[in-house]
């Protein structure tokens, strides 16, 4: 599912009344099938973006169409809990999203909210846990009493479980060992290439991104600064520090080998490829 946004700008109220724009003049497309990180130092925009997506802010002029739904702030969006059934939200703070005391009821709520009829329940919230690393023994369990890193992947279950056509990942990471990581990581590729979901990621781990991604998209100062091949906006080191932003460490070294050495090592999404780059270079 494409997610449009045309001419967009946002400004929030804060509770003293002054106004702060947040983002301004966005237009971008985020293709169909794809995924795509969003970066930029705290206070980017980055979370407003995804939040005006799946409409729990609206945009204070402009306008934004996932699918054949439009969000603006002047028309009423119809259907909205059904744009919300097709476009899921994995927040960077897991517990803003529990309201249950198991995780069976946890991963079932959203079914019972959008009344989504499924003869194989039981089976299907076992293969959300699944898919995220954890077994049968986490459904009794309270959510709120579970590790940091354990209520991002059951956040990131509850999505799954309603199956949406767009999926967005607000900081991921955050609370990941290196093994969940990587699991997260087969989890996205998976969602992409066999079930074809349009993917955005806002993040600040670039190593993540570079692994994953397709597509980068950079936010600085309310705007959309650069954007394109993730390979093509890494590369920009130099441009990439000025905006707050540390570029992957493969990247930085690739960088570092053909500036001091000539050497042309191409860009790599993992550590082992790169290695292999080096091995053959070695005389």
């Amino acid at each position: 599912m494409e997610v449009k946004f045309k001419d967009v700008n946002y400004t929030y109220d804060k509770v003293n009344y002054e106004k702060k724009e947040v983002l301004k003049d966005i237009n971008i497309t985020f293709a169909d099938g794809k995924i795509t990180g969003i970066v930029g130092a705290s206070g980017a925009g980055k979370t407003t973006m995804l939040e005006l997506i799946d409409a729990l802010l609206l945009p204070s002029t402009g306008s934004i169409q996932v699918g054949k739904f439009v969000i603006e702030k002047k028309k009423n969006i119809k259907n909205i809990n059904e744009l919300r059934f097709q476009v899921g939200l994995v927040f960077q703070s897991p517990e803003e999203q529990m309201f249950e005391n198991s995780v069976r009821d946890e991963l079932e709520m959203g079914l019972k909210f959008y009344h989504y009829k499924l003869d194989k329940k039981e089976e299907r919230v076992l293969d959300a846990l699944k898919m995220v690393g954890l077994d049968s023994s986490y459904l009794d369990k309270n959510p709120q009493k579970l590790s940091q890193g354990e209520k991002r992947k059951i956040a990131i279950a509850s999505i799954l479980m309603i199956n949406p056509n767009v999926l967005m990942l607000d900081e991921p990471t955050i609370g990941l060992d290196p093994e969940s990581k990587q699991s997260l990581i087969k989890l996205l590729r998976i969602l992409k290439n066999r079930f074809h979901k349009t993917i955005l990621i806002a993040s600040h781990d670039t190593d993540f991104l570079l692994s994953i991604v397709d597509d980068v998209v950079v936010l600085h100062r309310k705007k959309i600064v650069m954007q394109g091949n993730k390979y093509d906006v890494f590369k920009e080191t130099k441009q990439l520090k000025q905006y707050g932003i540390k570029a992957p460490h493969i990247i930085e070294f690739s960088n570092i080998v053909l500036n001091k050495k000539n050497v042309r090592l191409g860009y790599r999404d993992e550590i082992k490829d790169l290695m292999k780059d080096i091995y053959r270079h070695v005389k």
